[in-house]
């Protein structure tokens, strides 16, 4: 309410020398004078009258400041300096002086400002200004004393959230699982009567989607549906949460959306922001313990360092959108629920946060302190470094940036931090059911619906190792979330009481899976950053790779000291027909670019992050050749000049290593490729020599360095590990590619910022590109054919087998006959298409009941 601004100079004030002679008489002989300058005459006559009787602060003035005033001037905001947090502070004032004397309003800056007596300075600044009634309040109230009620404060309150708390568990006759426990309760105490969970089929379906993002297959319906074991639904979850492959590819798009992970857009092309792929998919494919999932994050190592450098925006950018401001941003709404991004400009008109919270944080990120600027204007003076909750820790101010981040992620991670586990929670409860327990999911500093079992959840999280998968199997093994389905209104109503999950729509994501399963068309290929190294963690049914796969250079003394140079290296083979599939794995050190048959297939620059190549796309019948431009950098980790002689000192490591297997389903054996001498390798290379038929000038036979798991590099599992992803890229998921225009109109985002819900509600777009869209339809033209390849016996036999696929039940008897007209007999190309497509528009197809 009060601002920083100086008073008008249309209004009287003292000399200086007038004012330096009150001050003295004022210490000399005791009288408390106002240091600000009376209203003249004219002014005072323009003042609303005090309000006569008595004033009750409780009754009157309480709301006035809480209307008016506390936006800028409470919860934690000083606007001027100014803080209304207590009658202390409100006496006191702020840069400007004192604001009000009690006993005078008249004298008071507070009415002077209030009553609009001139037009500059008129508080409060933004909204409705007061009237001149209650003008008269607060003049009768600062004339009567300026009284407060004990108690009453416009401080900053408690975080909510951020302590742990250990909720008792309640006995619930009967009731053994701990958040049925918890829910039975609630549900009584609201007189509600629980329902019976839905049947078999259509628990199955809502479990594979939500734990591993597929529509099970008709047959493991049926076999779930056949099984008379009383705990297997509980068999089933855990079977589906320790598919550790398809458990990863599923929550990849999840955690992309929070940590703003992609595969292109805005920042790749110039290194102006980095990928957390393949750090990513290997979090999730071994169940990292949360509190070290979010350290690595914070205090990041090579690999996941992209979330916390952000996005280098070209262009115009306000300060607002700085990396470290972003890291403090990212980070604050993703793991601790909060939203610093009103106050990346100004003080929060939206919550209690300040600008100086939101540089204190970016601080640990910046290279040097920031100058604090508000609405993209500068203060003239740096932000210090802090925490957004110093009751849980401080960071020291002359701390090296990397002790910074580390001191950050102590204090996230520590025991103390109640926060961290209940926000994921708290999301994991709004994945799976719909709505968070507390809404919004972004906004922490609300009151859980139910806060024992938001409490105990997160609480069993810490006191497990942070174990994000026991989470998951407590939420989706309980009663409540086996309940019927209900349908949400879109809007957070404050009123909500949980009855049962809500009826969700497929992601983006899900859409294009369950399509998939349906047409058996997956995408062609995966991102190839996505090339993730998960140590201990091996495919099961991964053959191991062929024991004759060497290291290669062009000297057998290159493992411990090569020369920085370039070198091409060619293979020849040949192929009397095409593999049905054709995977391989590379790395080199320092670096390497593929190439099959003429065509760029795939770089990678860490010998530590092996890359899993695709090669069926770049085959043929006849002869084959894959070529590779394979650089041994310099020890600055620079690529060395052609023909540039050595250097005294700069010997290091180098090698390359590769290995494919081409599968030709029954008819053959599988084929396999590795790096070994008969590769040949140069120092020159001619225009064209990476297509087939070409020569190497002065070829000369590889050199064996070693086995896979030989030093200095020592990567036989990850080797291992990354090839083995070739089993679960035979069907490539939807979480692994670029977006395209199907899966962007169906609501998946940039990941420009952070995405911590997508909107349910369907979209005109959405309809049209459903219905008319191209990526739709080329995937039904493929998959017609497909069907038709098959040679279905009959019309009512391929609808019966295709309903099943799609919605796990055969058609009734309205659907067979629909279906049958639809397909003719025989049927062809486009009345499939169209039953196809028919089928992927049904409810029961998008929805999750």
């Amino acid at each position: 309410m009060i601002t920083t601004h100086t008073r008008s100079p249309s209004l009287p004030r003292p000399r200086a020398a007038t004012g330096l002679l009150l001050l003295f008489l004022a210490a000399t002989i005791g009288v408390a004078l106002p240091l600000q300058a009376k209203l003249t005459p004219e002014q005072l006559a323009k003042l609303p009258p005090a309000a006569t009787g008595p004033v009750d602060f409780a009754r009157d003035i309480k709301p006035l400041f809480e209307a008016s005033c506390i936006k800028c001037h409470g919860r934690g905001k000083a606007k001027g300096g100014f803080k209304l947090d207590t009658r202390e502070t409100f006496l006191k004032g702020g840069e400007s002086g004192p604001v009000a004397q009690a006993g005078h309003s008249a004298e008071s800056y507070l009415i002077e400002l209030v009553s609009g007596l001139n037009p500059d300075e008129v508080m409060p600044v933004k909204g409705s200004k007061l009237t001149p009634a209650q003008v008269g309040l607060l003049r009768a109230w600062i004339d009567q004393g300026s009284p407060w009620d004990a108690g009453v404060t416009f401080a900053k309150p408690p975080p909510l959230n951020l302590h742990p708390r250990q909720p008792a568990l309640p006995e619930v006759p009967g009731v053994t699982h701990p958040v049925d426990r918890l829910l039975r309760v609630y549900l009584q105490q609201h007189q509600l009567k629980e329902a019976r969970p839905v049947e078999d089929r259509v628990f199955a379906r809502r479990v594979h989607l939500d734990g591993v993002g597929l529509p099970p297959t008709p047959q493991e319906l049926d076999q779930f549906a056949a099984d008379k074991r009383p705990d297997k639904r509980e068999r089933l979850v855990e079977r589906l949460l320790g598919d550790s492959a398809r458990f990863a590819q599923h929550w990849l798009s999840f955690w992309n959306d929070l940590l703003r992970n992609d595969y292109r857009g805005t920042g790749y092309i110039d290194g102006g922001r980095e990928q957390i792929s393949a750090w990513l998919y290997a979090a999730l494919s071994t169940n990292m313990p949360y509190d070290r999932f979010v350290a690595e994050l914070i205090h990041p190592n090579a690999k996941s360092a992209g979330f916390t450098k952000g996005i280098v925006w070209r262009g115009t950018v306000n300060a607002s959108q700085l990396p470290p401001m972003q890291a403090a941003q990212n980070i604050s709404q993703v793991f601790m629920g909060v939203n610093l991004k009103c106050a990346s400009c100004h003080d929060s008109f939206i919550n209690d946060w300040a600008l100086n919270d939101a540089y204190a944080l970016a601080n640990i990120y910046a290279d040097a302190p920031l100058e604090v600027f508000q609405c993209d204007k500068p203060t003239g003076r740096k932000a210090p470094v802090g925490f957004l909750y110093p009751e849980l820790g401080s960071i020291p101010a002359g701390a090296t940036k990397a002790e910074r981040t580390q001191r950050l992620a102590e204090l996230m991670t520590g025991r103390e931090n109640g926060r961290l586990t209940r926000t994921v929670v708290n999301r994991f409860w709004a994945r799976l059911l719909g709505r968070g327990l507390i809404e919004p999911v972004d906004d922490m500093e609300q009151v859980a619906w139910n806060p024992d079992l938001l409490d105990w959840l997160s609480e069993d999280l810490a006191g497990h190792g942070y174990d994000l998968k026991r989470t998951l199997r407590w939420i989706l093994t309980s009663r409540a979330y086996q309940l019927p389905a209900i349908s949400l209104d879109e809007q957070k109503r404050p009123d909500y009481v949980f009855t049962g999950p809500a009826v969700r729509r497929l992601s983006a994501e899900q859409f294009r899976d369950a399509l998939g399963t349906l047409t058996g068309v997956w995408y062609p290929e995966s991102a190839r950053s996505v090339s993730p190294v998960v140590p201990g963690v091996v495919e099961a049914g991964s053959p191991p790779l062929p024991t004759s796969v060497r290291w290669i250079w062009n000297d057998a003394q290159a493992a411990t000291q090569a020369r920085p140079e370039t070198l091409y290296f060619h293979k020849t083979f040949t192929l009397d027909e095409l593999p049905a599939s054709a995977w391989a794995v590379a790395a080199a050190d320092n670096s390497y670019t593929l190439y099959v048959n003429g065509a760029k297939v795939v770089s990678g620059k860490e010998w530590n992050a092996p890359n899993l190549v695709n090669l069926q796309p770049h085959l043929r019948k006849g002869l084959n050749l894959v070529a590779v431009i394979a650089v041994n950098h310099t020890p600055d980790n620079k690529p060395p000049a052609a023909d540039a002689p050595v250097k005294s000192g700069e010997a290091n490591p180098a090698g390359f290593v590769f290995s494919a297997r081409l599968e030709f389903g029954a008819r053959r054996a599988a084929m396999t490729i590795g790096s070994d001498a008969s590769w040949a390798w140069s120092r020159r290379k001619a225009d064209g020599w990476e297509k087939p038929g070409s020569t190497l000038a002065e070829a000369a036979p590889a050199a064996e360095l070693g086995p896979v798991s030989m030093g200095p590099w020592q990567l036989a599992e990850a080797l291992a590990s990354t090839a083995g992803m070739s089993r679960a890229h035979g069907d490539v998921r939807s979480s692994l590619v670029a977006a395209d225009p199907l899966a962007v109109a169906l609501g998946r985002p940039n990941r420009e910022q952070v995405i911590s819900t997508r909107a349910s509600a369907a979209t005109t777009l959405q309809a049209l590109e459903l219905t008319n869209g191209d990526t739709l339809n080329q995937v039904l033209k493929e998959a017609a054919r497909k069907v038709l390849a098959q040679a279905p016996a009959s019309s009512p036999e391929l609808a019966t087998q295709l309903y099943r696929k799609a919605i796990g039940r055969p058609p009734n008897a309205r659907e067979l006959r629909a279906a049958r007209e639809l397909l003719g007999q025989p049927a062809g190309q486009e009345q499939v298409e169209d039953l196809l497509w028919s089928l992927a528009m049904l409810p029961e197809f998008q929805l999750i009941y």
